[in-house]
């Protein structure tokens, strides 16, 4: 039987530091006169469960298995989104769990649905503690990516092995090794984000509330009208580039950093993303031309809200429900596509949908040529059967998930594009749906409770890679 105590000694130290992080927005309170106890309360009752984990843990192993790996994953996140919501029922918006759950959930994965029906009065505290969530999201899901996901082989994750002797075993020193140096690329790039957004017009606390749900891809804003509520051209070529940076992967930072100074424009990955939000933008902008859509018609729309539909940011300037059908239907197609491996973005991911274009084209090449032989590669590396095979699995199973989400939506009483576009927008963590309950004006409160605990699930599945919270459920994995 295998002893989890590393699992909960782990959860412990994040819930410890969750906990004091929900301090942070006390200051904020204290310098808008806004103080109560919604967030000095929960912080005493995240740090002492924390600090229980913690300490009645302190006996265990040094090493953590496949198994563990898998759990302190899932845990982890679902242990934030729990106590991160203390604070939104404990505020004076009268939200209930599900609504508490579903922000902070939201927050954590960094999709960026909210239930808040209006950002602009909501008190200052509250909307600190949003961007903290999905900063916090935003470093958790690099680290993640970086160290865990390549030695779970979740959805070929494992191409991203920072060392190819990397074991089981070596999980945690491996996280320690490269975590301070990802914390400190983040964090620079947060403050260099907010000093832009400061210098061009936002006022100080929008600025570093923004630059933290900039980077993290993440969408909160602080107002219902998003980014729109700025109308600054140079808020927005802001917010794009930095959104930009963060939908890379940050293993390219550290190759960077490490001498590789060509890896921006080497990386197969990079190129492709690059490419596909020029085309995307080229694409919808000659549309626009060709059939007269005035509110379209506009390269900087167009580019903002390309951009942050493809990274699962989720930040909008215009209402895209008013552009037609078929950029609804291309938004649709960019946000099941998402940004790049190792990045802060969420969806499909650029690499798996290269290594798919590549392998159909191979099969045609067999078809064409029987006694052919042609070798799969990516980025120069041969691609194995079992690693293309968990390619594929993972794709059939993101598009299996999202129809079962639809599904169970429309089960709820909700429309069809909602169905649609919310269970589309919770598994690729993106934000805004479709429609007029749930599209760039709406926002999620309307729909049923039952509604939202099913994109809650949906948001929690496509965070984390869709295997690692699946593989719990099954009961060989609890037999190991």
């Amino acid at each position: 039987m295998t002893n989890f105590k590393t699992v909960f000694y782990t959860l412990g130290i994040l819930q410890i530091i969750l906990g004091l992080s929900m301090l942070l927005p006390v200051s904020v309170q204290l310098i808008y006169g806004e103080f109560d106890s919604s967030f000095v309360g929960p912080s005493l009752i995240t740090i002492v469960f924390g600090s229980l984990f913690f300490l009645a843990n302190q006996d265990h192993q040094k090493k953590i298995n496949l198994q563990q790996a898998f759990l302190l994953t899932a845990l982890s996140w679902l242990s934030i989104s729990i106590f991160g919501c203390l604070p939104f029922m404990f505020s004076n918006l009268n939200l209930g769990i599900t609504d508490s759950f579903f922000e902070s959930m939201s927050g954590i994965t960094t999709t960026g649905s909210t239930i808040i029906n209006s950002l602009d009065t909501t008190p200052k505290a509250i909307l600190f503690w949003r961007a903290i969530l999905q900063w916090l999201g935003g470093i958790g899901i690099i680290v993640m990516a970086i160290t865990l996901m390549p030695i779970m082989n979740v959805g070929g994750m494992q191409l991203f092995k920072v060392s190819s002797n990397d074991g089981a075993e070596k999980i945690l020193p491996k996280s320690k090794e490269i975590a301070l140096r990802l914390i400190l690329i983040y964090l620079s790039l947060t403050i260099f984000c907010a000093f832009f957004y400061y210098i061009f017009g936002m006022q100080f606390f929008d600025s570093v509330t923004h630059s933290m749900t900039t980077i993290a891809t993440g969408g909160f804003s602080n107002y219902n009208e998003s980014i729109g509520y700025f109308n600054n051209y140079k808020i927005e070529i802001t917010s794009m580039f930095f959104i930009i940076l963060g939908s890379i992967p940050f293993l390219a930072y550290i190759k960077f950093l490490n001498g590789e100074k060509k890896i921006f424009y080497q990386d197969p990955q990079i190129i492709t993303f690059i490419k596909l939000v020029i085309y995307s933008i080229i694409i919808l902008f000659v549309y626009a031309l060709f059939n007269n859509i005035t509110n379209l018609a506009n390269l900087r729309a167009v580019s903002f809200n390309v951009i942050s539909i493809l990274t699962g940011t989720g930040y909008v300037t215009q209402n895209f429900d008013n552009w037609g059908n078929f950029p609804l239907i291309f938004f649709l197609i960019l946000m099941f596509i998402g940004g790049c491996a190792g990045s802060t973005t969420c969806g499909i991911k650029v690499f798996r949908i290269q290594i798919l274009y590549r392998f159909i084209i191979k099969q045609l090449k067999n078809i064409i040529y029987p006694r052919g032989i042609f070798i799969l590669k990516y980025d120069e590396k041969p691609v194995d059967q079992k690693f293309m095979s968990s390619i594929i699995s993972f794709i059939f199973l993101y598009i299996l998930i999202f129809f079962i989400i639809t599904g169970l939506l429309s089960m709820t009483g909700l429309d069809f594009t909602t169905s649609i576009s919310g269970a589309a927008t919770s598994i690729s963590n993106v934000g805004p749906g479709l429609g007029d309950m749930i599209g760039p004006n709406g926002n999620f409160a309307a729909l049923p409770n039952i509604s939202k605990w099913i994109l809650s699930f949906g948001m929690l599945l496509g965070r984390l890679e869709l295997f690692a919270i699946l593989i719990l459920f099954l009961p060989s994995f609890w037999r190991k």
